[in-house]
């Protein structure tokens, strides 16, 4: 039981930060599932030398109770959204909480008074920090272990918000599919025809990477421009993304789509490290590398990250060529892909999902409350 001590304060010392970082290597201890990021990868996330900083005013918390730590979460406003948008609205994220209603309020009550002071008037997260990353508690699909970059948290924690007063403010789902033995005769003649139209891929190089994540930053800006909570990629965010994919990224994975050389779309699959960080458990050592390099070939299941087409370029085929591309690399590698995440009104994407034979199998959800 907790005592009247309990109370959240702000993370603004190095070790206060550190015990936000290590809050849920404590919390999920036991649960076989958890997969964390590296800390090496954690550490600057959560500091200024996040791009993301530049435009949004962030804050750190963490709730204690007699010295040991039982929750956090952040405040943010993101100012770009708030242009964009033309609203004031502010976000939560990365919150962690024991299975206390107590607990998750005071959380939230910080949360929405560091809101309130900066004038904003609606609440809505998790955001971890936008929609360009994680987002979303997981509400349902828990029997399966979470694929990389993508959301994980205890089954209460819906519980915990909607006790709050939050409300449903968007849903997002991921689909599986195993991978067949061959892909749907319509995508390939697709494909086919799309190829006589001179629309052609190529391999991200790993050597002029930040230039081939320019263009695909022109490519996302662009196609995903007109989505629900869409915020653009900014240069310096960029810059900061292509050196955390660097180590992780397959170009035979990594496409961009071309039209007589101008690029019109974009692809990207990544093997599910997940596998991998639960047995490294945040720490990069001797005994964790030869762990992942023994793993590493064991991996079979993929997520399919990244899918942009222009507008302009929509309906010729060029998501069909790229999908026979990678699927020549994927088959006989790998067993399943996730789609992940999909708007749950984003019609065309699911209808184009399901027609490969995805199946729907996790749902996330975002809320929001007015302050």
């Amino acid at each position: 039981m907790l005592s009247s001590e309990s109370e959240v304060i702000e993370a603004r010392t190095r070790q206060d930060t550190e015990k936000f970082i290590l809050f849920p290597f404590d919390l999920y201890r036991n649960d076989p599932l958890y997969s964390p990021e590296l800390l090496r990868d954690q550490r600057p996330y959560f500091s200024p030398q996040n791009p993301f900083f530049n435009h949004a005013d962030v804050k750190l918390f963490i709730a204690r109770d007699r010295g040991k730590t039982i929750g956090r979460v952040v405040s943010i406003v993101n100012h770009l959204h708030n242009e964009r948008c033309g609203d004031k609205t502010g976000f939560f994220g990365f919150f962690e909480s024991i299975r206390d209603s107590r607990t998750a309020s005071l959380l939230m009550d910080r949360v929405a008074d560091e809101l309130r002071k900066a004038g904003m008037n609606r609440m809505r997260g998790p955001m971890d920090f936008s929609t360009n990353e994680q987002c979303g508690f997981l509400i349902d699909g828990f029997d399966y272990p979470p694929m990389i970059m993508t959301p994980y948290n205890p089954d209460y924690y819906p519980r915990l918000v909607e006790e709050y007063g939050m409300v449903k403010s968007k849903d997002l789902l991921a689909f599986i599919k195993e991978i067949p033995e061959g892909l749907p005769d319509k995508i390939e003649r697709v494909a086919r025809l799309a190829e006589r139209r001179n629309i052609r891929t190529r391999k991200v190089s790993k050597k002029n990477l930040l230039k081939d994540m320019q263009v695909f930053q022109e490519i996302y800006n662009e196609s995903w421009s007109e989505n629900w909570g869409f915020i653009p990629l900014q240069d310096d965010e960029l810059t900061f993304l292509a050196g955390r994919l660097k180590d992780v990224m397959v170009p035979d994975l990594t496409l961009i789509a071309e039209k007589n050389g101008i690029p019109v779309g974009f692809l990207g699959l990544l093997p599910d490290y997940n596998g991998l960080l639960r047995k490294m458990m945040g720490r990069l050592n001797p005994l964790t590398i030869f762990k992942a390099f023994m793993g590493y070939r064991k991996i079979k299941d993929l997520r399919l990250l990244l899918l942009g087409i222009r507008p302009s370029y929509r309906n010729m085929g060029v998501d069909a060529v790229m999908l026979s591309k990678a699927f020549r690399y994927i088959k006989g590698r790998f067993e399943r892909a996730e789609f992940s995440w999909i708007l749950e009104d984003n019609v065309a994407v699911i209808r184009l999902v399901e027609m490969v034979g995805g199946r729907a199998y996790k749902r996330y959800r975002i809320y929001e409350k007015e302050l």
